[in-house]
């Protein structure tokens, strides 16, 4: 994790599968729905926001097999608002989708566009 010039957090982020609605989902909480236009939010006292400081060690957190259960996006958040450290990571208050990095190489394109992020990021 990296601070950035604005005070926040920049980090690794695996919380995104692909639902039939076309938008970003969390894989730990099911019904917790990304929106392109608005920031994430939780009560970091009950759940929060969580991000990784590895994104492969994120798969490997949640024992998550491609395919399963929908294809998983990687990539970076940058997170504000009360945030506790953990030994993996963050849980945080709010969080922000700042790039798509890693998964299926259309699908990466597509949400890109979707949550209006930079398309030089890497893919596959």
């Amino acid at each position: 994790m990296v601070i950035t010039n604005d005070n926040q957090l920049a980090g690794h982020e695996a919380n995104w599968f692909r639902r039939a609605d076309d938008l970003l989902h969390s894989v730990f909480v099911r019904d917790y729905v990304w929106y392109p236009d608005r920031p994430a939010s939780g009560n970091v006292r009950t759940q929060g926001i969580y991000s990784f400081r590895d994104a492969v060690r994120c798969r490997w957190d949640y024992g998550y097999t491609q395919g399963t259960h929908g294809t998983l996006l990687f990539g970076k958040v940058k997170i504000w608002g009360e945030v506790i450290e953990h030994e993996a990571g963050y849980r945080s208050e709010f969080a922000k989708i700042v790039s798509l990095d890693y998964g299926d190489s259309e699908l990466l394109e597509r949400f890109r566009s979707t949550y209006g992020l930079n398309v030089d990021c890497k893919g596959g």
